[in-house]
């Protein structure tokens, strides 16, 4: 839906059908306003051509590009180099970075487009670009200076994966509990960083860290600054990549820092700050995360279907013709685009500057992130039983969706969390 749209489908102070009874109020108020009959209803899902076109070229690079190699990288838990490569050739490692830097230039839709589309053939390829475009390129385009857009951005844009450091051993959910610290040099020139980040995705691909570290600890969470941190910095080091029950492509590794030597001009944004940058931050991306979900349900649910009902046989029929059958398919295709519109909701809202004062798009993007990850637990498991024997061996893909999408409901914010922020939220709306 396009913006205008967002804003002139309900104007304020409408909401009584008497109002709306009453032809000539809306030009005796306000004569800028268009009247309700010029507005074209839209579905949820439009998308621009933009967004329709990339839709197309993903899915078409997903199946014929990915698609191929994606059991072979999940047996060896690695990223196929060429895979990455390809992801900076199609644009879709810069999709919002400004074509100045070589980005693609376009807007945050197409950013969760491409999430969705890669997550229905392979939710590990889907998590390495939505890392690095929601939260990495995101965090360098809205609050980095001048000279380090100028510096990293084409880079990030064309050749360079990013990481994006919060997470530690003790700090998971209580993300601003970092024990991570920044110590600034007695000329102001520099910051020594110490200490360990745990659950860093993107990071054996990655040469570009963002980092958030402490200095001001006795603040509390008012003295997490962000700083930029590269590969080969001395002191810095990829400690240990994890082995993991899913998306088993994707790294996720350790990382320590033994008093690495930072450049003031590496200092993102302001002192202090970090901890506003990072909420921001995870909530454009848990709509990445929750596109990510529902490109994975569907990815099972397509999967599983076509299997029922063009191949598995059971009492002289196809097993997709039974009625019990078809109950329980048309049940998680509702369910499945419930989640989407959740999702694609979240996406028009960040895009329309958010809906309430102070608030934003946290509403939306928790319940999107929250209902996707249980969707895509729920069909990519119902899926493995109406294959069958084959649902549960390693040949076909069935199996590995339903490992991917426990993932869905642990990072970038838990259930719980998401559950605890719409309460609070619901709560404030409401208490008296």
């Amino acid at each position: 839906m396009a913006t205008s749209a967002l804003r002139t489908a309900i104007p304020r102070g409408f909401r009584r059908p008497s109002l709306l009874l009453r032809p000539g109020l809306l030009s005796a108020q306000n004569t800028s306003r268009r009247h309700f009959s010029d507005v074209s209803p839209t579905s949820i899902f439009h998308l621009t051509e933009t967004e329709d076109m990339l839709k197309e070229s993903v899915g078409r690079f997903a199946r014929d590009v990915v698609l191929p190699k994606t059991r072979e990288m999940d047996e060896n838990e690695m990223m196929d180099k060429s895979i990455v490569e390809q992801l900076f050739e199609q644009g879709l490692m810069g999709v919002e970075i400004e074509e100045e830097y070589g980005g693609s230039g376009m807007g945050f839709g197409a950013v969760v487009v491409a999430i969705e589309e890669l997550a229905r053939i392979d939710p590990s390829v889907s998590v390495l670009v939505d890392v690095h475009n929601t939260l990495v390129n995101t965090a360098f385009r809205t609050y980095g200076s001048a000279a380090l857009k100028e510096k990293y951005l084409p880079k990030l844009a064309t050749g360079t994966v990013g990481s994006f450091c919060l997470s530690e051993p003790a700090s998971g959910s209580d993300a601003f509990a970092l024990q991570t610290k920044a110590v600034k040099s007695e000329s102001g020139g520099s910051y020594k960083i110490t200490g360990q980040k745990m659950w860093i995705t993107n990071a054996a691909e990655s040469e570009i860290f963002i980092v958030f570290a402490n200095i001001a600890p006795e603040r509390r969470y008012k003295g997490i600054t962000a700083f930029v941190v590269e590969k080969g910095m001395p002191g810095f080091n990829i400690a240990k990549k994890e082995k993991k029950l899913g998306i088993r492509a994707s790294s996720t590794c350790v990382l320590t820092f033994d008093d690495v030597e930072v450049p003031a001009e590496n200092l993102l944004g302001e002192e202090g700050e970090g901890y506003k940058y990072a909420i921001s931050l995870l909530n454009e991306g848990r709509i990445g995360i929750a596109a990510q979900m529902t490109g994975l349900a569907l990815g099972a649910w397509e999967n599983a279907v076509k299997y029922v009902w063009n191949e598995r046989k059971q009492f002289g029929q196809y097993i997709g013709d039974f009625q019990g059958m078809q109950f329980q398919i048309a049940q998680a295709r509702t369910e499945i685009e419930a989640a989407r519109a959740l999702v694609f909701n979240a996406v028009r809202t960040k895009e329309a500057g958010g809906v309430r004062a102070g608030e934003g798009f946290v509403r939306e993007a928790a319940m999107a992130k929250l209902y996707a990850s249980q969707v895509a637990q729920k069909v990519s498991g119902s899926a493995i039983e109406w294959m069958g024997g084959m649902g549960f061996v390693r040949e076909g893909l069935a199996e590995k969706y339903w490992r991917d999408s426990k993932i869905g409901a642990i990072y970038e914010g838990t259930s719980n969390i998401q559950l605890q922020t719409i309460a609070k939220l619901l709560q404030k709306e409401y208490k008296q």
